[in-house]
């Protein structure tokens, strides 16, 4: 069986798990599934090609699969690439503090520290939501900056064609 990075070394299967992601995220797909049929209409890929590409994504358990009569349905499961998150997390936490503070030491401590079980799951839970959070927080910043500028032009050109103005 091939390994999790050669998997998704692949154009064609990544382009898949992107849209079994968004049928993942969308809230009119309640079950999260795609028929092969569809997938190959979203796709610039031949139906062989794409069920070939299923079947590794199956393999790998990337993806699970619901059979219905004479179609079959692919839903995303993300669990395999936790494998991948944890080889990452320390390569993206390097410049962490810098941009963050201190609070990215942390981080990268925890994404080196080899847990296993519900420890593991409490850990990884709690920095994805550290970093969420910062996340949240960095594009609400950026986002109040730029009402407060627009907000500082709006005055200053309202204040210019006040008939009252002291010039």
């Amino acid at each position: 069986m091939a390994d999790i990075f050669t998997v998704i070394a692949d154009a064609t299967r990544r382009e898949l798990l992107g849209h079994l992601l968004d049928a993942t995220l969308s809230p009119d797909n309640k079950e999260g599934e795609l028929a092969v049929s569809e997938l190959v209409d979203r796709m610039d890929a031949t139906q062989p090609t794409v069920s070939k590409h299923l079947k590794v994504l199956r393999d790998i358990g990337l993806v699970q699969v619901r059979e219905e009569g004479q179609h079959r349905y692919y839903r995303l499961d993300s669990t395999p690439l936790e494998d991948v998150e944890d080889f990452l997390i320390p390569f993206l936490s390097v410049d962490f503090d810098e941009e963050h503070g201190e609070g990215g030491a942390a981080f990268a401590a925890w994404a080196g520290v080899d847990l296993t079980g519900p420890a593991s799951t409490i850990g990884r839970a709690a920095a994805d939501a550290s970093h969420q959070a910062r996340t949240v927080i960095h594009e609400a910043q950026e986002r109040l900056h730029v009402v407060g500028d627009k907000l500082h032009d709006a005055q200053e050109t309202v204040a210019k064609r006040l008939p009252w103005r002291k010039d």
